[in-house]
């Protein structure tokens, strides 16, 4: 017996003895009186076992039969749950399986009662699949020079402090060392990039190779015309001064 079925017990014993009457056993179960005296009508005849759900121990009227569990599951795992060893993540979903089931054998069962057979067989798990990184990290250059990082960034960078100050910071990071140079500009432009590399260039010397972004600044893609013409690669007007001083411009391909 559950622990409401216990209490309704101890309630109507009470009724029995006259102790309390209907009203209040009523008041005191949270039923109204006709509920009451139906149950005490069953407590009378049967004890504490007609205080028991009659469904308890018998199976749910909306449960399905063992062989078609059977069969389902069976279809499952020929079709649609793959190899054991590649791990519930590499084999079919819940939902996806349902989808199967319809359109390819016309076997009806709802998504949710196939989740719950599919993780009972082992043949799902709620856990995530852990995803491999796609942009694993890369090594950093060996020697200072090799490779300088330029961008320019947007922010108000002294929080309002800073009165007419201009919102562009154009820095240069050399990969190897960390070493940065920074410039503030009105905005990242042709001009403001020549000026913040002049000044790592009389500073540091000439760079090997720009990491940029894929702002026309730096680096554009090949308009039709040129690529009609069988021109391999586009210039900006900085990267044909960077050409003529061997600057090689590497475009990134991923977001910051």
């Amino acid at each position: 017996m559950s622990g409401r079925e216990l209490e309704r017990g101890s309630v109507l014993e009470r009724v029995q003895l006259g102790s309390i009457d209907l009203g209040a056993a009523a008041s005191l179960l949270g039923l109204s009186y006709r509920q009451t005296r139906r149950v005490n009508a069953r407590y009378k005849a049967h004890g504490g076992a007609g205080l028991v759900h009659r469904g308890a121990g018998r199976p749910s009227n909306r449960s399905h039969p063992s062989a078609e569990r059977e069969m389902v599951m069976s279809l499952i795992r020929k079709h649609y749950g793959g190899k054991k060893e590649r791990g519930p993540h590499e084999r079919f979903g819940p939902t996806l399986v349902a989808e199967h089931l319809w359109t390819d054998h016309g076997v009806l069962v709802a998504v949710r009662t196939l989740m719950r057979w599919m993780i009972d067989d082992g043949l799902w798990s709620r856990a995530r699949k852990t995803r491999s990184v796609k942009h694993p990290r890369r090594e950093r250059k060996a020697r200072f020079g090799d490779l300088i990082q330029l961008d320019g960034s947007f922010h108000d960078w002294l929080e309002g402090r800073g009165g007419m100050m201009t919102p562009c910071l154009m820095t240069m990071v050399d990969d190897a060392t960390g070493l940065t140079l920074l410039s503030f500009e009105d905005h990242e432009t042709t001009w403001a990039a020549t000026r913040v590399l002049r000044a790592w260039i009389g500073e540091y010397g000439i760079p090997r190779a720009l990491y940029t972004d894929w702002r026309n600044v730096y680096k554009r893609l090949l308009t039709a015309g040129e690529r009609a013409r069988g021109e391999s690669e586009a210039f900006t007007q900085f990267g044909r001064m960077c050409e003529k001083l061997g600057i090689t411009i590497i475009a990134a391909s991923s977001p910051q």
